[in-house]
């Protein structure tokens, strides 16, 4: 089994901790950022997005194929609940994650990415790429052709997102309150919301937000070590306040 992902990708990450969590061994197969597209039409898949994994020739990618194969690959521990009214929940708040939450930190980053020359050269040392200062600056096309065309950042789209995350955390506190994530034992919903508000974590302007949530203490439960803070700057004034801040103001 092959696991094809970016060290820098939360949903690769989430797929990754999920085979973990099944104790399924598995290889995982690193692209430099960027160079997703060929890497995974040469290696057979149709998609240009990871997690990618390859199963005794089978071809999955996205993190919510990926959490259906591994469960139907081996069932326990499980991933989604045996009940049916829970494991419904688990769904929704995955599907939840995927579509809503999992694109903001992308969206930021590939954003930050195209315009900041000091962020693309640290991700370079990052990942371990030779000569950072030059690779930096010819990652400046591929980081305006994913942030502008692939994900179709604008400043206005960025503004918008960071005005929803606030929301976005609440829901996520809920989800909690409620316990369709955050039990004694990580379910697929877990693995996909708490690896999108880790990474948020590595936002330095954006910690404050989430570190006393009980979001950001789930992040910190199902993903401690990925990933660390990056030289990543937003617009000062873009960026909502803390919660304790804003009551009060």
């Amino acid at each position: 089994m092959k696991l094809y992902s970016i060290a820098v990708s939360h949903p690769a990450r989430a797929a990754g901790l999920m085979l973990r969590y099944k104790g399924i061994e598995h290889e995982i197969v690193d692209i430099p950022p960027g160079m997703q597209r060929v890497m995974l039409r040469l290696s057979g898949f149709r998609g240009a997005t990871v997690p990618a994994l390859r199963i005794n020739g089978r071809k999955v990618q996205g993190s919510l194929n990926v959490s259906r194969a591994v469960e139907d690959l081996q069932p326990e521990p499980h991933l989604f609940p045996v009940d049916p009214e829970q494991r419904a929940a688990v769904e929704e708040a995955e599907r939840w994650g995927e579509a809503d939450l999992q694109p903001s930190p992308r969206n930021m980053f590939r954003w930050c990415i195209s315009r900041d020359y000091e962020l693309r050269r640290a991700l370079a040392k990052t990942t371990g790429m030779p000569m950072p200062s030059l690779v930096a600056r010819l990652m400046k096309p591929v980081g305006w052709y994913f942030a502008r065309v692939v994900s179709g950042t604008s400043d206005e789209s960025i503004r918008a997102d960071l005005a929803a995350l606030p929301e976005q955390l609440d829901h996520v506190d809920e989800l909690i309150a409620t316990g369709a994530i955050g039990g004694g034992q990580p379910n697929a919903a877990d693995f996909q919301i708490a690896i999108s508000v880790r990474v948020l974590l590595n936002f330095p302007q954006l910690r404050p937000l989430i570190e006393s949530r009980p979001a950001g203490e789930l992040a910190m439960r199902i993903a401690p070590n990925f990933g660390a803070a990056l030289p990543i700057e937003l617009p000062t004034e873009w960026v909502p306040e803390p919660v304790s801040a804003r009551a009060s103001g």
